[in-house]
């Protein structure tokens, strides 16, 4: 998979290349260690808690609660629309992702909210995860 150009894009690297394929076809991906059990993130060749390289990229559930928020006002980066919610939230499966906020007012968000994944496309084609609230 190519690194996608612009601002707006993350730098794909050789580490991350097989978990934006997977977003790409609408897939969240989470690192599994075989020697300790835990699960991280971000795609890495080793594990964070314990050092194996036993690790191998597994579909995650999708479902999260929310951590922390900040809403957006003001922004130097070329984002269109403004505001919009920056998240943190912790995978059912146990790690904390940083994603956006999509389809809920900021009034009514609230620490430990259910919450699923959707997948944004921009206008280029290139798919975005982001956090919506749990049906």
């Amino acid at each position: 998979m190519q690194s996608p150009t612009g601002p707006n894009r993350p730098t794909i690297d050789s580490d991350s290349e097989s978990w934006w394929a997977a977003v790409q076809d609408r897939t969240l991906m989470i690192n599994a260690c075989g020697s300790c059990g835990r699960n991280s993130l971000y795609a890495r060749p080793f594990c964070p808690h314990c050092w194996s390289e036993d690790v191998r990229l597994t579909p995650a559930t999708g479902r999260s609660r929310l951590y922390t928020w900040s809403v957006i006002h003001q922004n130097v980066a070329p984002f269109d629309a403004v505001p919009y919610v920056v998240a943190m939230v912790d995978l059912d499966e146990g790690p904390r992702l940083m994603t956006e906020i999509a389809d809920c007012p900021a009034e009514r968000l609230s620490a430990g909210m259910e919450l699923e994944i959707g997948f944004r496309e921009d206008d280029d084609g290139f798919v975005i995860p982001v956090f919506r609230p749990a049906q």
